[in-house]
């Protein structure tokens, strides 16, 4: 791999455009349930109240899990629900070339590197070592792939071996600087400890992007102000925010808020069975009656 130019990062913008801009941005791996209703009528308000625009995204990157199915039952639910957005909704499955452009420029400025490492050997090079670090997601990435020489990565490439495309962290943040920080309604001003998270995937091997590179394009393209979401995303928010200087994004405020819990206190969600919106309404439930009990004790 020949040797690349530096991307100088752009200047983040720190002018915030008038009119406020919300989303809701479900993946379809399942149906919505309670907590889902509480999430996307918590950004409808956001919006609302402010005269705002309120957007829904559909994050259906993951091939293996999300179902066309599913979209079209969001649809009914947040229309039962009484929501109203903006349309075409943005479907992230058709825009691959965002995400793609985005990829390409991080990878020529020299942020990025191939990671060819599977899961069991990340989890040797762990053991191995007796005590690796940990972050907010668990243990960091150790670092296997960050320094493999050129010659080494061109020829694994050229032989199609798979690989994913992970930050070189330190040297992103030598480019951007470590004071970087964001706005949370309800923890304050946050200052950005990207080291939490580590090397973080940005390309995955499988599907050609990640959460976080797909999510921090569509925010910049869509002009999305403010992000109202799960207190649960809190921790992703320390990676976004430089990846939004390098790219040249602007950083929205932030507004996460709690979670649902059931009965004993356990968070809904789709892998714990949680009741879906379909199933409720199927009971008789109304609209009106799901929204007041979708209203927790803050």
């Amino acid at each position: 791999m020949t040797a690349q130019p530096v991307m100088t990062a752009q200047p983040v913008m720190t002018v915030q455009p008038a009119m406020t801009v919300t989303r809701f941005a479900p993946s379809p791996t399942g149906h919505l349930h309670r907590g889902h209703a509480y999430a996307a009528l918590k950004a409808w308000q956001f919006a609302r109240e402010r005269d705002g625009r309120f957007l829904l995204r559909i994050e259906d990157i993951d091939f293996n899990r999300c179902d066309a199915a599913n979209t079209e039952q969001i649809f009914e639910d947040l229309a039962w629900l009484g929501l109203d957005w903006e349309k075409p909704v943005r479907i992230q499955s058709e825009h691959f070339k965002d995400y793609h452009r985005a990829a390409e420029r991080l990878r020529d400025g020299g942020f990025l590197y191939p990671c060819f490492c599977t899961r069991k050997d990340i989890e040797r090079e762990i053991e191995a070592a007796g005590q690796a670090p940990h972050g907010s997601e668990g243990a960091i990435y150790p670092g296997i792939c960050r320094h493999l020489p050129n010659d080494e990565q061109d020829a694994r490439i050229a032989a199609g071996e798979a690989h994913a495309l992970r930050l070189n962290l330190e040297k992103a943040l030598e480019e951007v600087g470590r004071n970087l920080s964001w706005h949370d309604s309800t923890a304050g001003e946050q200052s950005a400890a990207p080291e939490r998270l580590g090397d973080a995937v940005i390309v995955r091997k499988d599907i050609g992007t990640s959460y976080h590179l797909a999510v921090v394009v569509d925010d910049g393209l869509q002009g999305i102000t403010d992000i109202v979401r799960g207190v649960d995303l809190f921790e992703s928010t320390h990676l976004h925010v430089v990846l939004q200087r390098l790219l040249g994004l602007p950083t929205p405020r932030y507004h996460h808020h709690p979670l649902l819990t059931d009965s004993e206190g356990n968070r809904l969600a789709k892998r714990n069975q949680s009741i879906t919106l379909k199933a409720l309404r199927e009971t008789g439930l109304t609209a009106e009656e799901l929204v007041e009990a979708c209203v927790p004790r803050e």
